[in-house]
């Protein structure tokens, strides 16, 4: 009965990155390294110190179980093959090689099955710290390869499920291993999961990784930080009064989305003014965000670009894990929040404006201005009946304008 959050391949070495460090002691002078071989993709991540944040995180398409049907046909084992594999599995990480080698890495840590699984077997084989190193590696698939086929591998800690994904997850490693010139390497136990129930019970000092995403992405892209902390006041101040007329309130993490739409609205302008709703929009849905799952992060690329404009409702996407009645009044709050600053005045009393609902209606808003301000401020009517015309467009949504 609980909803399922799909999270990108970068937020998952982030997380996997969260999980380990948290777990394994290290030096606060550490470069640390971790890699999680997965059945269809690994992740690695690069962090400095007792940060918790990684530098850097890469996911790339390869996997145990893909490399398996790709390179091992038969489940036949061979040094061909495994070169093949091998080399394919550097390749997918060609971009990252110098990047990586940059960071002088100090500690390296690998996680879940297929590192798991070599850790194991070097215990096996007499190896009485597990520590991976490039001979130990070398040696264990030198050993690998005089079997003919997986199921044929013959080591008390592997498992016949392993068998099955374990040379080509080898193959993948020893690319990985190679390329990056890792001198040792370690197992870690803990990984995604671990990372996953440290953010959920807070951890230590915890502060919502979101928060710090989105006030990264302003900095990044020198959005006029103003201007988007007023749009974020005005936002603050009419979902307030949302709350306290409406029926049925909006849960707290859509409303943080809600002022993160408002902070990042003009991430676009770094490419053009012109259409800067949609060019703000796709930046949001294709960077990485760190602390995002796919369904928040395409709400606030989806709240940003209906901030302006027409708005053709069919074209919404469909979310699983929100209710359209809970989207439709953050859509209409974003775009009167911009609206009323279009002047970019930063001195706004927001207390001139008063936002009334119809009950069972709530999609149709009345904007109560004070008429002292409106004198003061008269292109703000002007503003406001445009709006009023894109809401006309859309079945239920009304606008209505008071000036009292």
């Amino acid at each position: 009965p609980f909803p399922i959050e799909i999270i990108s391949g970068q937020e998952e070495a982030r997380l996997i990155y969260l999980g380990t460090m948290t777990s394994e002691p290290t030096s606060s002078n550490d470069t640390k390294f971790v890699i999680d071989i997965g059945g269809g993709s690994t992740e690695i991540a690069i962090g400095r110190g007792n940060d918790l944040k990684p530098l850097i995180v890469a996911s790339r398409p390869m996997g145990c179980i893909t490399y398996a049907k790709q390179f091992f046909h038969e489940k036949k084992i061979n040094a061909i093959s495994f070169e093949q594999a091998k080399l394919a599995a550097e390749q997918q990480i060609e971009s990252l090689i110098n990047i990586i080698k940059k960071q002088n890495i100090t500690v390296a840590f690998g996680t879940s099955g297929t590192i798991k699984s070599i850790y194991r077997i070097l215990l096996d084989i007499g190896v009485c710290d597990g520590i991976i190193t490039q001979k130990r590696l070398d040696d264990l698939i030198s050993y690998v390869l005089e079997f003919n086929s997986f199921q044929d591998i013959d080591y008390p800690s592997l498992s016949s499920e392993r068998k099955s994904v374990f040379v080509s997850g080898l193959a993948i490693f020893s690319g990985v291993f190679n390329a990056f010139g890792l001198n040792t390497l370690q197992f870690s136990p803990c990984a995604l999961r671990e990372g996953v129930l440290y953010e959920l019970v807070g951890g230590l000092n915890f502060r919502d990784i979101r928060q710090n995403t989105a006030q990264t992405l302003s900095e990044h892209y020198n959005i006029d930080q103003r201007h988007a902390t007023q749009v974020v006041k005005t936002a603050k101040y009419l979902f307030s009064q949302w709350q306290q007329q409406a029926p049925t309130s909006i849960p707290a993490s859509l409303e943080s989305i809600l002022y993160w739409a408002a902070l990042l609205h003009e991430v676009g302008l770094k490419i053009n003014f012109s259409s800067v709703h949609k060019h703000s929009s796709y930046i949001l849905q294709n960077s990485n965000l760190p602390g995002f799952n796919e369904e928040q992060q395409l709400l606030l690329s989806t709240l940003v670009r209906y901030h302006r404009k027409t708005i053709n409702i069919d074209t919404l996407p469909y979310f699983s894990l929100f209710e359209y009645k809970h989207i439709i009044p953050l859509m209409q709050i974003l775009r009167l929040s911009i609206l009323i600053n279009n002047q970019r005045n930063t001195e706004i009393n927001l207390q001139a404006f008063r936002l009334k609902l119809i009950k069972n209606k709530l999609t149709k808003v009345t904007i109560e201005i004070n008429r002292e301000f409106v004198e003061n401020n008269k292109l703000i009517l002007f503003d406001l009946e445009q709006e009023k015309k894109y809401w006309k467009e859309i079945e239920d949504w009304k606008l209505s304008i008071v000036v009292c």
